[in-house]
């Protein structure tokens, strides 16, 4: 056996020196090494890419996040019709058809009165009865003072016919003649004046006694026996109404100005005759409206023959009347009340998304929780039921639909 070819045979420090001994490497060709680089670069730009992606997807989701919150949430319910015949109720001012105050027409003093508030009475009554005893000397004076000149003015015309008798034969002068006419022509005038003083006194006493100018009631008196009484219209002595039938004013609004037509039946409530319905008829209009309140004063009259009504009263005026066009109900706190006028927000599609329109309208009846709206809306508007203090035209907003869970966004 050859020894030198058995490594366990050959001397150990032979055998450590060949094992420790690293074979040599050749190099790795150029290609390999750029291919490497360039598979490097490819990996890092592609990630890079990738967390740009990621991180713009993230900037897109919280953008569209925060505008989403950013757009306030609103309640929308589609606009409800009204109804085709439209009730609505005002207040009514109930007075008497006649109500007149008494004045005296002559001084003195109060001699007797014969009627005290309450009292019915018929035309020409006798109510009160005033003592002038100056006034009654007056007209004595004045009767006197007619005598005086009728005697006056018959001798003046004696006087006159006898010279125009004579002047026609040259027994008296034209000039005399003219005189003594004149002076009949005046004194003529003189009764005249004196007869007409007569008449004024005469009329002045017989306001003396005061009468009851129209049928009705005395609602007041005023003046008692002994009572100094003055002429004018300064202190009133009875007030007095006429109750048979009754006058009842309100004043309709402009929008209902035009339905409201003369012979219409009105139903009349008051609140002392709950459950119970009085029936008057629309008799005449002011035709023209009130430039303040925008609103028509009607009368409606009501027969009040019993006597149970009473003028001062407040009535609720029931009128049923054919809508001028269609309406919508909508909650008072739907409204919105700016610079620009009365409005309501309502929603509409657009090419951003749901946003909000705030829509001009015109109300009709208000009875605080709801308000009729006779213009500006349509039967498929969805109106914003509470809408907030910032909302403004054009905004998106997100809407929740009764019955929805969730909100409905505009985005």
């Amino acid at each position: 056996m050859n020894m030198d070819s058995n490594p366990n045979t050959q001397p150990a420090h032979q055998r450590h020196a060949g094992f420790d001994q690293a074979p040599e490497q050749e190099p790795l060709p150029p290609r390999r090494i750029w291919a490497a680089l360039v598979f490097v670069l490819v990996a890092a730009v592609v990630l890079a890419s990738i967390g740009k992606l990621g991180r713009d997807h993230a900037k897109t989701v919280l953008a569209e996040r925060t505008r989403a919150d950013a757009a306030p949430t609103v309640s929308v319910a589609p606009a409800k019709a009204g109804a085709p015949t439209d009730n609505f109720v005002l207040p009514g001012n109930v007075t008497a058809y006649t109500d007149s105050p008494v004045y005296a027409r002559t001084d003195g003093y109060l001699e007797h009165w014969y009627y005290d508030i309450g009292a019915r009475v018929k035309k020409g009554d006798l109510l009160a009865v005033i003592s002038t005893p100056e006034l009654d000397q007056q007209l004595a004076q004045a009767e006197a003072d007619l005598t005086t000149a009728e005697t006056n003015a018959s001798n003046a015309k004696v006087q006159a016919d006898r010279y125009k008798g004579l002047v026609g034969s040259d027994a008296v002068s034209k000039f005399d003649t003219d005189t003594y006419v004149t002076q009949a022509a005046a004194a003529l005038s003189a009764v005249n004046s004196a007869r007409a003083n007569v008449q004024r006194l005469k009329e002045l006493q017989s306001f003396e006694k005061i009468y009851a100018p129209f049928d009705g009631v005395v609602t007041a008196r005023n003046v008692d026996t002994g009572q100094l009484i003055s002429q004018g219209a300064g202190a009133e002595l009875f007030h007095m109404q006429a109750l048979e039938t009754l006058r009842v004013y309100t004043n309709v609004p402009q929008l209902y100005s035009q339905t409201v037509k003369h012979g219409m039946k009105i139903a009349l409530a008051f609140p002392e005759y709950p459950g119970r319905t009085f029936w008057g008829t629309l008799v005449r209009t002011a035709d023209a409206l009130d430039p303040v309140s925008r609103t028509l004063l009607v009368e409606v009259d009501v027969e009040n023959r019993g006597g149970e009504l009473m003028p001062g009263s407040l009535a609720q005026v029931h009128f049923k009347t054919p809508q001028a066009g269609p309406t919508f109900i909508v909650p008072t706190s739907a409204l919105i009340f700016r610079r620009d006028g009365l409005q309501v927000g309502t929603v509409v599609n657009s090419s951003r998304g749901t946003v909000a329109r705030l829509v001009p309208i015109v109300i009709g009846v208000d009875d605080g929780a709801n308000a009729q709206v006779v213009n500006g809306l349509n039967a498929s508007d969805e109106v914003i039921q509470d809408p907030p203090d910032s909302l403004i035209d054009g905004e998106r907003v997100t809407v929740v639909r009764p019955g929805s869970q969730a909100a409905a966004g505009g985005f």
